[in-house]
C-alpha cells in the first residue's frame, strides 16, 4: 500500500493518475494547501520542501516528494509507462523534465498572473502568456505525426496532460493547437484519468474545449 499525500492541482494529479493507470494499490491523504496544511509538521516529514505531491512506500519504506521523482519510481516499481533501457527510457525522461522545467512552472505564473490576479502587472501577464503559447507551440510540433510525446503512452504524457486541463485558466483555445487538442481528448477518455482526476476528492469533470 502506497500513502498518497496530495491535492487537486496538476502537480497532485500526477500522481494519482499514474497510481491509477499502474494499478498500485493506494490511500490518498488530502492536503489542503488553500488551508496552509503542507506546512504541518507531520507532512513536513515527508516533504521536507512542503509541496504536494509525496508519497510513503509502506512496502519499502521510501518516502519521496516532487512529482517527476515519484512517477519516476511508481513506474519502476509497476514495471508500466516507463521503459527500462535505452533510448525510449530517456525519450519519456526527457519530456518529463521539459514538463518539469517549462509547462509546470511557466504555467503556474499564467495561473498566478492571469486568472488569480488579473490587471496588477501587464508585464507579467504578456511575460507568460507568451510562453505558455511558445510551450504549446513546442508540445504541438512535438505531437505531430506521434500519439502520444514520446510515442507511447507513458510517464511523460501523465506529467504534462493535467496542466493542459487547465487550458481555461491559461486562456488558451485549444483550436490552435490541434496536436494537442487530439492527444488532451484522448487521453481525458482514459477511465484511469478519469478516476485519477477526482482524487483526493471530486471538484467536477475534466475541462473539454468548445
Amino acid at each position: 500500500m502506497i500513502d498518497l499525500y496530495t491535492w487537486t492541482t496538476p502537480n497532485g494529479r500526477k500522481a494519482s493518475i499514474a497510481l491509477e493507470e499502474m494499478g498500485l494499490p493506494y490511500k490518498a491523504h488530502a492536503i489542503d494547501i488553500s488551508k496552509d496544511e503542507q506546512f504541518a509538521p507531520d507532512f513536513l516529514k515527508i516533504a521536507p520542501n512542503n509541496r504536494i505531491p509525496a508519497i510513503v512506500d509502506n512496502d519499502t519504506g521510501i518516502s519521496l516528494m516532487e512529482s517527476g521523482t515519484i512517477l519516476i519510481y511508481l513506474a519502476d516499481k509497476s514495471g508500466k509507462l516507463l521503459p527500462k533501457d535505452g533510448e525510449k527510457r530517456y525519450r519519456v525522461i526527457e519530456w518529463l523534465m521539459w514538463q518539469m522545467g517549462g509547462p509546470g512552472p511557466m504555467l503556474g505564473q499564467v495561473h498566478h498572473f492571469v486568472k488569480y490576479n488579473k490587471g496588477k502587472s501587464e508585464y507579467a501577464e504578456e511575460r507568460y502568456l507568451k510562453e505558455a503559447h511558445r510551450l504549446y507551440g513546442v508540445l504541438n510540433k512535438r505531437l505531430e505525426g506521434r500519439a502520444f510525446v514520446a510515442d507511447e503512452y507513458s510517464i511523460a504524457d501523465i506529467a504534462i496532460w493535467p496542466w493542459i486541463s487547465r487550458f481555461e485558466w491559461q486562456t488558451v483555445d485549444l483550436d490552435k493547437y490541434p496536436n494537442v487538442k487530439r492527444w488532451y481528448l484522448e487521453i481525458a477518455k482514459r477511465p484511469a484519468v478519469q478516476r485519477g482526476y477526482k482524487v483526493p476528492k471530486d471538484v467536477g469533470e475534466i475541462p473539454m474545449p468548445a
